[in-house]
C-alpha cells in the first residue's frame, strides 16, 4: 500500500463491518521490521496471517487485532504463508530454500521441508490438512505429508 512499507492494512466492504464508507481501512497492524509480502484470513476467519521479508510470520486474532504467535526461524524472507484448515498451524515458504510448518499455540517450528534447490515462492494445504504443496524457483512442485516431511516431486 502506498506510504505503508513496514505495516499492511485490511480493506472491507461495509457490510462486513457496517462501516458507512466502502473500502475503509478499519484496523491497521504494526510488527514487521521490513516489508510485507502475504497475508491471509484463516478458513473461519477469525486469525491473520502475515509473513515479510524480515524473516518472520505473525498470527493475529480478528477484533482484538493483537499478535497471539510471532515464528522466526528462516534465514531469509518468507514469501508466502498459509493456514491448515483446522487454523491450529501455519505453513512458511521463504528464499533459504525450505517450507516450515508451525504450531500457533506454542509459536514453535514443527517441520522443516527441505528439498527444492532454489527460493520457494507458495506453499498451501491440501483441503484434509495432511499434505502441503510448494512452488519453487527451482522449477519444481512438490508434495510433502505433514506427519512425516515426505516428499513426491511432480
Amino acid at each position: 500500500l502506498p506510504g505503508c512499507s513496514n505495516c499492511w492494512k485490511q480493506w472491507y466492504q461495509r457490510r462486513v463491518r457496517g462501516d458507512s464508507r466502502a473500502g475503509s481501512c478499519i484496523e491497521t497492524l504494526f510488527g514487521h521490521t521490513d516489508e510485507v509480502l502475504d497475508v491471509c484470513f484463516d478458513y473461519r476467519g477469525r486469525q491473520l496471517l502475515s509473513v515479510s521479508a524480515d524473516a518472520t510470520a505473525r498470527v493475529y486474532e480478528v477484533g482484538s487485532y493483537k499478535c497471539v504467535a510471532t515464528f522466526s526461524g528462516h534465514d531469509r524472507e518468507i514469501s508466502k504463508g498459509t493456514f491448515n484448515p483446522s487454523g491450529r498451524r501455519v505453513a512458511t515458504a521463504s528464499s533459504d530454500k525450505t517450507v516450515r510448518v508451525w504450531d500457533i499455540n506454542s509459536s514453535k517450528c514443527l517441520q522443516i521441508l527441505e528439498g527444492h534447490t532454489d527460493e520457494v515462492f507458495s506453499c498451501q494445504f491440501n483441503y484434509a490438512g495432511d499434505m502441503l504443496i510448494s512452488g519453487s524457483k527451482d522449477n519444481t512442485c512438490r508434495l510433502w505429508r505433514d506427519e512425516h516431511a515426505q516428499k513426491q516431486s511432480l
